[in-house]
């Protein structure tokens, strides 16, 4: 029997379209086991569709979901919009950051304010953030 920690959640998803920021993101949650299987997105879009394909299919869906809020496309904040129409198994099932760059107050303001959103974080994702969220 190996020592190892096991990760403490199956399935997180991080959809930022600045693939440096993915990498870093995705490595964090793996070194810290945070997460044992990372799905990595870099169009909101592709995210949006995994999730409506899953929506009833819990096993497979992320705990974790991480958003930035400025990407090509699909913004963070339209994509919110469009989960915020996922079933309501999926939505119980998955919690939602918004890990973001932005200094702009409203941004900050907006996604504080979402239903569907648990915390705001400034990105880079640290062991620290990573740790406050398995404590709760």
């Amino acid at each position: 029997m190996t020592n190892e920690l096991k990760p403490k959640f199956e399935r997180v998803m991080i959809i930022d379209n600045n693939i440096i920021d993915l990498y870093i993101s995705s490595r964090m949650i793996t070194k810290n086991n945070f997460g044992k299987k990372v799905l990595e997105y870099s169009v909101a879009k592709e995210a949006l569709k995994y999730l409506q394909d899953n929506q009833e299919n819990i096993p497979v869906l992320p705990q974790i979901i991480f958003v930035d809020i400025y990407m090509s496309e699909m913004s963070g904040f339209e994509f919110l919009k469009e989960y915020d129409n996922l079933s309501f198994a999926l939505k119980n099932h998955c919690r939602v950051f918004i890990i973001s760059s932005t200094i702009n107050d409203d941004d900050i303001a907006q996604a504080r304010s979402d239903k569907n959103v648990v915390a705001f974080r400034v990105k880079p994702i640290i062991k620290e953030f990573l740790d406050r969220i398995i404590a709760h």
